[in-house]
């Protein structure tokens, strides 16, 4: 045998290894007693894999973060559900992972998420380039403002992926609470929202993304009524011109479909806070006018 026959036999063996590894770990799980021991399984797998597969690029990007995650370990379980997700999907079904991976970033930091190597604030098409500075500690003495750009101790407070995933993350100022928007293969590919890991709205068709009108109320504007008199279909993300909206109460774990009357003409409603109440406007032009169409008291936590 030739030293280049050699290589291509270690090769092909080491190939049938992995293999033969991968399918005993299938069986093992699929004999799981149980969903949560199935969910067990399945997530050790998965982080056998992720230990043994790490390569010099990812071990370096890990290493300018490894001051951080060595004190999150919650970190090092996001990275095992989002490095290895279509394993998990095919292993547990789309409504388990997309749940569990749901219930991961519920608890997960801003600085767990630039370590996925997501988009941020300020660079929604490429991964931190600062994390000497991000993955620092953030000064609480200082109030933190609302769409933090890094480089920031702490990291930015919005995350994206538009690659395979179709995920938003958009932290609150003070990092207590965060809202996910997250691609939803259970409904057709359609758009979902979590907050802090409660599913808030995985009915309706939704926008990309939303925003927080304050530490509280997380606001996303969804599909219109169908018969609505003045609904009509555009080429828009909502594919209509009437449409409704979505709002979350972090603090009441409660949401709110507001859908616009037939006498509401809803075309880009917004929300504004003032005082003790939520106003909504039909547009940014009744926003600026001050003309709500509705105005919604704010209840008591």
């Amino acid at each position: 045998m030739t030293a280049r026959e050699a290589v291509r036999a270690a090769a092909r063996e080491a190939v049938e290894q992995a293999e033969a590894v991968e399918r005993a770990d299938d069986e093992h799980i699929a004999q799981a007693p149980g969903e949560a021991e199935r969910l067990r399984r399945a997530e050790a797998a998965a982080r056998r894999k992720f230990t043994h597969s790490l390569g010099e690029l990812s071990r370096e990007w890990i290493g300018e973060w490894q001051p951080w995650l060595s004190r999150s370990p919650l970190g090092t379980d996001l990275m095992v559900w989002w490095w290895y997700e279509s394993d998990l999907r095919r292993l547990l079904g789309d409504r388990t992972y997309q749940d569990r991976f749901a219930a991961l970033l519920a608890q997960a930091a801003p600085r767990d998420c630039a370590a996925l190597s997501l988009g941020c604030t300020r660079r929604t098409d490429r991964s931190c380039r600062a994390p000497e500075t991000c993955a620092l500690d953030p000064d609480l003495s200082v109030r933190r403002l609302r769409n933090r750009t890094g480089p920031v101790p702490g990291a930015c407070d919005g995350f994206v992926d538009f690659r395979a995933f179709e995920l938003f993350i958009d932290f609150t100022s003070d990092d207590r609470h965060r809202a996910v928007v997250m691609r939803n293969n259970e409904i057709g590919g359609r758009l979902s929202l979590w907050v802090n890991g409660v599913p808030a709205a995985h009915g309706p068709s939704l926008e990309w993304g939303g925003y927080w009108l304050d530490d509280r109320h997380y606001v996303i504007q969804a599909e219109g009524p169908e018969d609505h008199p003045a609904q009509t279909h555009t080429m828009s993300t909502l594919c209509c011109t009437i449409i409704s909206l979505i709002v979350h109460d972090a603090e009441r774990a409660e949401t709110q479909l507001l859908e616009p009357e037939a006498t509401e003409l809803w075309t880009d409603p917004r929300v504004r806070r003032h005082g003790d109440a939520l106003h909504v406007y039909a547009d940014a032009e009744a926003a600026e006018a001050g003309r709500p169409d509705r105005v919604l008291p704010i209840v008591d936590p």
